[in-house]
């Protein structure tokens, strides 16, 4: 998994560097980060975009074709668009999330950030990620930009991953270590 993942990132740095390079000429890297978040938005929520994007079976022109489709649709930065349509063509949509983790951990460096990304069941308030932004500073002594998931399927509580640290307190692992518990008892 660790080769397929470094395969990822030696993929994904020069599309990130040379989309950050370029947003940092214009200054708009807050625009162009803000758009990537609503597209990794909808590929952390859209499991059948999730499938799009990795699907070897769906060709190149195919794919270009269908985000071309979606863009319009979609209100996103004109820089994210444009380098969307280049990784599409390029036929590297399946690097479209390691792109945007990269371009995001060059943002945060630049800014003296770290990222840190929140599973919830449900959207939390601006209130309660405040809290969350403000008690990960606390602990890590630096600012922390949130990336926020939902997924119903844990039933409560949260899954924060800082870096490759993960803090999973939600209700559907307590469940499933409970179980486990039982297994052996019984």
């Amino acid at each position: 998994m660790s080769a397929q993942n470094s395969v990822l990132v030696h993929i994904a740095r020069p599309y990130a560097s040379a989309l950050f390079d370029l947003a940092s000429s214009e200054g708009s890297v807050p625009a162009v980060e803000a758009g990537l978040d609503s597209v990794s938005k909808l590929i952390g929520e859209s499991q059948d975009f999730q499938r799009f994007l990795r699907s070897p079976v769906i060709t190149t022109d195919v794919k270009a074709a269908a985000l071309d489709e979606l863009l319009k649709k979609v209100s996103v930065d004109k820089t994210v668009a444009n380098t969307l349509r280049v990784v599409a063509r390029n036929g590297r949509l399946f690097a479209v999330p390691a792109i945007i983790a990269e371009f995001k951990a060059q943002a945060a460096k630049a800014r003296g950030e770290v990222s840190a990304e929140v599973t919830s069941a449900s959207a939390l308030t601006k209130d309660q990620l405040a809290s969350l932004a403000e008690t990960l500073k606390g602990k890590l002594g630096k600012t922390v930009t949130l990336t926020e998931f939902v997924d119903p399927s844990l039933i409560g509580g949260l899954v924060v991953k800082v870096g490759s640290q993960m803090i999973d307190s939600s209700l559907k692992t307590k469940l499933t270590a409970m179980k486990i518990a039982m297994k052996e008892v019984g």
